[in-house]
């Protein structure tokens, strides 16, 4: 019978022991939580560090979970599955709404399109299942980027184009914007990626609690908005959608 390699066994235990914890560890803590010594757990520390598995704090030298992980956890959730969840509530969303309706992810420095519900009229519309969209001007980007530390990274280090007048596009302005998106629990696109064109998205998260995805309506500035602001029941009715998406994903009440 072969062997199981000790230092994966307590790289292993490690990262359950950070997870499972509501605050970041400092050594000692980890060191005697595990039964190991300070410097086995340094060098095990080290080496998560390195590839992207744990981080450490500069201010408290503590360490928390890393980016890396969390983007091995949402890959773990199939883009099926979401999809899948998401059905019932995204055509809901599209008769409520009267709008189009988006579900997206994050997938190498963009926003993938992974479902699209058209908007329940009779105009002519294209089919965007496949489509990618930038991180730092549309509604979707946004909220990947202020929920997923990988997308965050990217759309940090991107070249933040200038679509209209209207996009943001320098870093302490677009980071705000992620704080205020964070702080309120939904992203606003009023023609920045589009003229003439408004948006509005909510985080979607999984079982662990990790962000899977953005959910969002859009459509013409003058029915998404009111006196240059988003409608409020809109609103609601989207970020009700992103709850709803993530209870059938196991996320719980958000």
């Amino acid at each position: 019978m072969a062997r199981n390699i000790q230092s994966l066994e307590r790289a292993a235990a490690m990262l359950r022991l950070l997870a499972g914890g509501e605050r970041r560890l400092g050594l000692s803590d980890i060191a005697s939580s595990l039964g190991l010594a300070k410097g086995t757990a340094h060098g095990i520390l080290r080496t998560l560090q390195q590839e992207g598995f744990v981080e450490q704090e500069p201010a408290s030298g503590r360490y928390q979970l890393g980016a890396e992980l969390l983007r091995l956890g949402t890959t773990y959730l199939d883009v099926h599955e979401l999809r899948a969840r998401a059905l019932v509530w995204t055509d809901d969303l599209a008769r409520s709404s009267g709008e189009s309706v988006y579900l997206g992810v994050f997938h190498q420095q963009g926003v993938l399109i992974v479902h699209h519900v058209f908007r329940p009229d009779d105009s002519r519309q294209v089919l965007e299942i496949g489509a990618m969209q930038p991180l730092h001007s549309t509604a979707l980007g946004k909220v990947l980027s202020a929920y997923d530390p990988v997308a965050h990274s990217e759309a940090l280090e991107a070249d933040r184009k200038a679509f209209t007048d209207r996009t943001v596009c320098e870093l302490d302005d677009f980071e705000h914007i992620l704080d205020l998106t964070r702080a309120r629990g939904y992203a606003a696109d009023v023609e920045e990626t589009w003229t003439g064109v408004a948006s509005v998205s909510a985080p979607i998260h999984d079982r662990r609690r990790m962000p899977v995805g953005a959910v969002g309506i859009t459509g013409a500035v003058e029915r998404v908005c009111q006196d240059g602001e988003l409608r409020p029941e809109l609103i609601a009715a989207v970020r009700d959608c992103a709850r709803a998406v993530s209870r059938d994903l196991g996320a719980g009440r958000f």
